[in-house]
């Protein structure tokens, strides 16, 4: 049963649960007698604040005090939730499981210092490039949460030592900085982090996400500062990213296995962040997308400089499912190295073991909007060609754009284009280059050559099935 599926058949149990539980306290007052005394309400459960200190905790920056934390954090979920404060110190730590109604408040000067040694992280399932493997789980981990909060003005400092990608010699995936995997309503406020070649902040399969006013440092390869993955209702605003890699990146799964489990990323706003991108893009979206991707709003951005693009929308062949309905509006982006805007539908990422097959596997792309656009010296505005006939990109929308760029705009395979005031400088070559595009503001474009057909994937002897 897909993901959508099980929804639907919580919300219709729910309902007839509401309307049953309605009849019976009808039917029950009509035979309480009159001078019954209501039934007493449950007590509210208590309002903590829970010092690590008292559980033993040090500060010291060289003692190890994962026990301690971690026993402060149980410590305030059985008794009901509240706030476990970490005060001013510098506190060494293994992984952390994070608890359901459990606020982790960290003082101005407190530090979380992640531990060098890979023992001291859990090993347990985890997602690596949108598959699900073995892996150490995060210094700061939670696990079918509810209601869990990171806020104040503290530092969370990871260890390079145990960051990087999996080897030969130990294929775990390492340990990300901060990670929730099937939580509901997770709140992270306030806090620095910093890392590298590895990602900062990865929810997998959550709903109600708000990340507000971080300032994320993670500057090396493999670096991401927020991976959005397979997440539902989620609100990034005014976040401060410097990344190795991504500093923003939108994705939901690679291959069958995702494909089949069925969990998008939707319900997405990006809003007064200032982005820096030194290994790859600003904000990726895609590559990992084979549940989908839908219902982005990015507006108010800042781009300082990115080594790549600034936005790049991204799948292959044999990712299959679609990316959709992305606005993008109110942006400045400055000193990119390869470009403002590019779209590719057919190539981009390493193909998956087990591709998603036939017409299923080539992704739809559709209704994206850039409007209010402002770029300084980009070397290419918009390139939009790594496209198929088989699933024409449908809807793009650039508005308002402006400001100077070495090359313009090319696009191929689309229909539903609209081009309305775009007023960029400094270009060599024509503005417009098409290929098989149709829509509207396209007079005077150049036509260049249509792209090659791409091959689908071919359907496999035995159908894919989880394993």
């Amino acid at each position: 049963m897909t993901y959508e599926g099980q929804q639907g058949i919580g919300r219709r149990s729910f309902l007839k649960g509401a309307v049953q539980a309605g009849v019976a306290a009808s039917l029950g007052a009509r035979v309480l007698p009159l001078a019954a005394e209501k039934p007493a309400k449950p007590a509210a459960p208590p309002s903590l604040q829970l010092n690590v200190r008292d559980f033993g905790a040090t500060g010291d920056g060289s003692t190890l005090e994962t026990a301690s934390l971690q026993q402060a954090l149980d410590r305030c979920n059985v008794l009901g939730g509240g706030e476990v404060l970490i005060p001013a110190g510098r506190y060494l730590t293994g992984g952390l499981s994070l608890r359901s109604r459990v606020t982790l408040r960290l003082d101005k000067d407190a530090t979380l210092l992640g531990s060098p040694d890979l023992a001291h992280y859990p090993v347990a399932q985890v997602r690596w490039e949108g598959k699900w493997i073995p892996g150490y789980t995060a210094l700061l981990h939670a696990l079918d949460a509810r209601n869990i909060a990171i806020v104040g003005e503290g530092k969370i400092e990871g260890n390079e030592a145990v960051a990087g990608r999996p080897t030969k010699d130990n294929p775990l995936r390492r340990p990300a900085l901060l990670e929730f995997i099937n939580c509901d309503g997770v709140h992270l406020e306030g806090i620095s982090t910093s890392y590298a070649h590895m990602w900062s902040i990865h929810p997998t399969c959550c709903d109600n996400l708000v990340f507000r006013n971080l300032t994320i440092r993670s500057t090396k390869t493999n670096g991401d500062g927020i991976d959005i993955d397979s997440c539902r209702h989620v609100l990034i605003d005014s976040c401060d990213i410097a990344s190795g890699d991504d500093c923003i990146s939108l994705k939901s799964g690679r291959g069958e296995e995702a494909y089949t489990m069925n969990r998008p990323t939707e319900d997405v706003r990006i809003t007064n962040c200032t982005l820096e991108g030194r290994g790859f893009a600003c904000l990726g979206i895609g590559t990992e997308s084979s549940a989908g991707i839908r219902n982005v709003i990015i507006e108010h951005c800042h781009i300082t400089s990115v080594y790549k693009y600034a936005i790049y929308i991204k799948s292959r062949i044999g990712r299959g499912a679609f990316i959709e309905n992305l606005t993008v509006r109110d942006m400045d982006a400055a000193r990119m190295r390869m470009g403002f805007l590019r779209i590719d539908q057919t190539n981009a990422g390493i193909q998956d073991a087990d591709p998603v097959p036939g017409l299923e596997g080539l992704p739809l792309f559709r209704n994206f909007r850039f409007e209010n656009i402002r770029v300084q010296d980009a070397p290419v505005l918009v390139e939009a060609i790594n496209t198929d006939s088989g699933k024409m990109l449908d809807g793009l929308v650039l508005q308002g754009i402006s400001g100077t760029c070495a090359k313009g705009i090319s696009i191929a395979n689309a229909r539903n284009v609209a081009i309305k005031n775009v007023s960029v400088t400094g270009y060599t070559g024509p503005l417009l280059s098409l290929a098989n595009v149709t829509g509207h503001g396209l007079e005077g474009a150049t036509q260049i050559p249509a792209p090659a057909k791409h091959p689908l994937v071919e359907v496999p002897p035995s159908p894919y099935k989880l394993r």
